[in-house]
C-alpha cells in the first residue's frame, strides 16, 4: 500500500473526532469538560495478587549516581500493583459540540485522580509492547480510524528512533483490538521526513501490513489549522494538522532519552512536537526557530499536548539514552516498556528512569514534578500533579521489584 495524502479524509464513523474534541472544549466549559468525556475512557481493573512466570530478566544495575536532595516535602509514594490482566471497551463520549473554533482554554482542572502507568522489565520489545497494553486492559480504537505518531525526528537507531519491533508489534496490536484504519506520520525535525521514513523501513512495513503513511510536512495549506493557546508562550500559536484534529484516536510511541537542545528529556509530552508544522505552507515564518530559540521551550512543548488527547501512549525504554540526545548519546540498557493515557505520569516516570541511571543535571536537580515540561502541564490540567497518583501496573515479580525501586525515586521528589 502506498503512503496516501489524506486530502479528503473519511468521515468519522464512530465517537467523537480529535478535531471535533478540542471543539467542544469551548462549549463544554474548557478542558475540564474535554477530560469529563474521557473519564469515563477507562476502567480500573481489579487488583488481585497474581504472578505470571517470565524467563528471567537482566539484573538492573544500582544507581551509579545518588539522587540529589530536594528541598520539596516529601510525597506519598506511588502504588505499585500486581494484577491479572483484563480488556474493557471505553465508553462512547456523547455531547453537542460547537462548530468552529481555533482557540484552546489555558487551563483545566478535571484530571482523574489515579494514573495507571503499565510496567513490564523486559528486553524483548515485542513482549513488552504487549503486555504492557494488556496491563492497561482499555480497548479504546476498536472500530476507529487511528492516527499511530512514532518518534521519527532522524533516522538514527533506537532510541534516536522508533524501534521497527515496537512499530509492527503496536501496529498489529491496534489491528488486533479491531482498529478500522491505521495510519502512521510524523515530521522529522533532524532530517527530511520522506527520506527518514524510507531509510527506517517504514512505507515497506506499511505495504506488508497494511497501514497508511503520512508525511506531515508534504501537507498542503488547507490541512493545517492554526491554534491558539490562551496565555500562551507561543507568539502566534502552532499550526497542527487537521487529520490529526479529525482523527477518531490518536496514539503515540515515544523512547526514553534526554534532549540537548533545550528541552531537557524528550518523552511522551516532547514526542508531540513533531505534530507540529516547522512552517505554514506558503509562509515563512518558522515555528521550530521560535520554539528551539525561546527561554521558555519546555514550556511551549507542553502547550502543543493541550491540541490532542491520545488514546494510548507506549513509551519504549529498553535503550535509553541518559546523556545526549534526541539523535545519539550515551545508552544504557533500562530494561523497560511503560503504557498509559497519562502523559505527565508517563513522563514523571521516565525522568525518575533517567535518574535511576544517572542523567544530566538538569534533569536530575530539583522536584520530578517541578520540571518545566511536567509543571506546564500541570498548569494546563493535562494530568496528574503528584507522584502519589501514579499507580505502576506489573504482572511478574521482577517488574514489581524494578518498579518498586523507581517508586521510590518518584517518592523523592
Amino acid at each position: 500500500m502506498t503512503s496516501r495524502d489524506h486530502t479528503d479524509h473519511d468521515a468519522v464513523e464512530q465517537g467523537v473526532s480529535r478535531r471535533v474534541f478540542v471543539r467542544g472544549l469551548v462549549t463544554l466549559g474548557g478542558l475540564a469538560a474535554g477530560a469529563a468525556l474521557l473519564e469515563g475512557c477507562a476502567r480500573v481493573v481489579e487488583e488481585v495478587a497474581v504472578a505470571t512466570a517470565v524467563p528471567p530478566a537482566t539484573p538492573i544495575p544500582a544507581n551509579p549516581t545518588a539522587i540529589p536532595p530536594t528541598t520539596a516535602p516529601p510525597t506519598t509514594a506511588p502504588t505499585v500493583s500486581v494484577v491479572q490482566p483484563t480488556l474493557t471497551m471505553a465508553p462512547q463520549a456523547t455531547a453537542t459540540l460547537a462548530p468552529t473554533v481555533t482557540s484552546i482554554p489555558a487551563t483545566a482542572t478535571a484530571v482523574p485522580p489515579l494514573a495507571r502507568v503499565a510496567f513490564v522489565k523486559t528486553r524483548d520489545r515485542a513482549e513488552g509492547v504487549r503486555r504492557a497494553m494488556r496491563l492497561l486492559g482499555v480497548n479504546a480504537v476498536q472500530g476507529k480510524s487511528v492516527i499511530l505518531k512514532p518518534n521519527f525526528n532522524s533516522a538514527d537507531p533506537t532510541p534516536g528512533s522508533t524501534h521497527p519491533t515496537v512499530l509492527r508489534t503496536l501496529v498489529q496490536e491496534l489491528q488486533a483490538q479491531g482498529a478500522s484504519r491505521v495510519t502512521v506520520v510524523d515530521r522529522s525535525g533532524m532530517g527530511v521526513t520522506r527520506q527518514t521514513m524510507e531509510g527506517l523501513g517504514v512505507f515497506s512495513l506499511g505495504r506488508e501490513l497494511g497501514f497508511e503513511t503520512l508525511v506531515l510536512d508534504e501537507l498542503g495549506r488547507g490541512q493545517w489549522e492554526l491554534l491558539r493557546l490562551e496565555d500562551s508562550h507561543w507568539q502566534n500559536g502552532f499550526p497542527f494538522p487537521r487529520p490529526c484534529l479529525e482523527c477518531d484516536a490518536l496514539v503515540q510511541t515515544c523512547n526514553l532519552k534526554t534532549h540537548r537542545f533545550g528541552g531537557h528529556f524528550t518523552l511522551s509530552l516532547k514526542n508531540s512536537v513533531g505534530l507540529v508544522g516547522k512552517t505554514m505552507p506558503g509562509q515563512a515564518y518558522n515555528y521550530m526557530t521560535e520554539l528551539h530559540g525561546s527561554p521558555h521551550q519546555r514550556r511551549m512543548i507542553a502547550e502543543i499536548n493541550t491540541a490532542d488527547q491520545p488514546a494510548l501512549v507506549v513509551m519504549d525504554g529498553v535503550e535509553a539514552f541518559v546523556n545526549g540526545g534526541p539523535d545519539t548519546g550515551k545508552k544504557v540498557w533500562s530494561e523497560v516498556v511503560l503504557a498509559g493515557t497519562d502523559r505527565v505520569a508517563l513522563d514523571a516516570v521516565g525522568v525518575a528512569l533517567l535518574r535511576y541511571f544517572g542523567t544530566t543535571p538538569e534533569v536530575s536537580q530539583g522536584p520530578i514534578f517541578g520540571q518545566e515540561q511536567l509543571a506546564r502541564a500541570i498548569e494546563l490540567g493535562l494530568g496528574i500533579s503528584g507522584a502519589d497518583q501514579i499507580q505502576l501496573v506489573t504482572d511478574d515479580p521482577a517488574s514489581a521489584a524494578y518498579a518498586a525501586e523507581i517508586q521510590a525515586v518518584l517518592a523523592q521528589g
